[in-house]
């Protein structure tokens, strides 16, 4: 059979064969190299030289002149190793690439052995196909990291709470224990409530990462919405000895925008501050700026260092300060106002220091003028 294919192929025929098979590789969004079996490039496409980051290769150049990749631990990778110990096809998703200017990428690699050339004489190598797969790989991190925070977070209040039910149940038949049965219950209601934050928190974040989020643009009263919010939270603040209060300026009347995400946001800053406030306020300020409103919530509490302050609105990100850790969370709530901020043109700044408080402030746009 072999003989017959060589008698077939005369030159004029394979070269018709290899200007097809560069044309079809060069339309692939791939990489794709072929290299002989000593590890020569013998033919590359336009797609290689992109993520390999260089304008051209010269032939029977050896792969490891041109790639280099690097492992997890950014130990170089022999790849001369990886290739020849491909017997079969195999692929590898744990190497990445990096740059001259310091960027890294991901990479899927496939490495098939083949035949270069036709029949029996046909050269034996190898087809190497790079892909980029950063996006995937951090999609992929980050569902890893919301498994473990969310399966974390939900163990704690889940265990506390079956606890204290049980400790009512227990004792709910013996004389005097009253007191031991109201708080048990107390506490068991306290973490069913944070449970309930976290699946509004979550369910929020999913509506918002798909874009199901629409914004239904309202007349607001501020300084209605400022009370309310300190009526809804004032109980949590006096447990922990605080005053929570709200300073409206009366040149403040209507904000146009999404009520419901304007709530959201300042709730979330104003359980924040709650939260990680031992001793003295919280003030919600509400002041007149350009056109819209800047709303703030300001407290007296543990702070946030300057390498904190650049990652507080990240996915999953909590604090390493033990004082924080002391909380529970999800690393989700200023995510989530962020996100929602964004949907409506808001602005949201940071001002804090270690030990003396922090201030969130949110410039809110109006979205609309009232109607005449």
């Amino acid at each position: 059979m072999s003989l017959t294919l060589e008698q077939t192929f005369n030159p004029k025929d394979e070269q018709l064969e290899h200007e097809r098979l560069i044309s079809l590789i060069n339309s692939m969004a791939d990489a794709v190299i072929a290299i002989d079996e000593n590890t020569n490039i013998v033919l590359f496409n336009s797609a290689a030289l992109n993520i390999l980051d260089i304008n051209n290769i010269a032939l029977q150049t050896p792969i490891r002149d041109v790639f280099n990749p690097i492992d997890k631990d950014y130990h170089p990778a022999d790849i001369d190793a990886l290739i020849k110990s491909a017997t079969m096809p195999i692929t590898n998703r744990d190497l990445r690439l990096s740059y001259k200017d310091g960027s890294l990428i991901n990479l899927f690699i496939s490495i098939a052995p083949v035949h270069l050339g036709y029949g029996e004489k046909g050269q034996k190598g190898f087809v190497i196909v790079l892909r980029d797969i950063t996006r995937e790989k951090s999609l992929e991190e980050e569902r890893d990291e919301f498994i473990s925070v969310v399966s974390h977070e939900l163990r704690t209040p889940i265990t506390i709470a079956e606890g204290n039910i049980s400790n009512a149940q227990f004792v709910m038949n013996q004389k005097g224990q009253e007191d031991a049965i109201k708080k048990a219950l107390e506490e068991a209601h306290n973490q069913v409530l944070f449970l309930a934050d976290m699946i509004n928190d979550l369910s929020t974040l999913s509506r918002a990462e798909r874009g199901k989020l629409q914004v239904e643009v309202e007349n607001i009263n501020v300084s209605d919405l400022a009370h309310e919010l300190v009526e809804s939270y004032k109980a949590d603040a006096s447990k922990k000895g605080l005053e929570l209060k709200a300073v409206v300026s009366p040149e403040i009347h209507h904000l146009f925008s999404s009520r419901l995400y304007v709530r959201e946001m300042l709730q979330n800053l104003v359980t924040n501050a709650i939260k990680y406030t031992d001793k003295g306020e919280v003030v919600i300020h509400a002041e007149p700026k350009d056109q819209g409103v800047i709303l703030s919530v300001h407290d007296t509490g543990i702070g946030i260092s300057k390498p904190d302050q650049e990652k507080v609105f990240e996915k999953f990100f909590r604090s390493e300060d033990y004082r924080t850790r002391k909380s529970s969370g999800t690393g989700l709530g200023l995510y989530v106002t962020h996100k929602l901020a964004n949907l409506i043109q808001a602005q949201i700044t940071l001002s804090s220091e270690l030990n003396k408080g922090s201030t969130f402030s949110i410039y809110i746009p109006n979205l609309k003028k009232e109607s005449a």
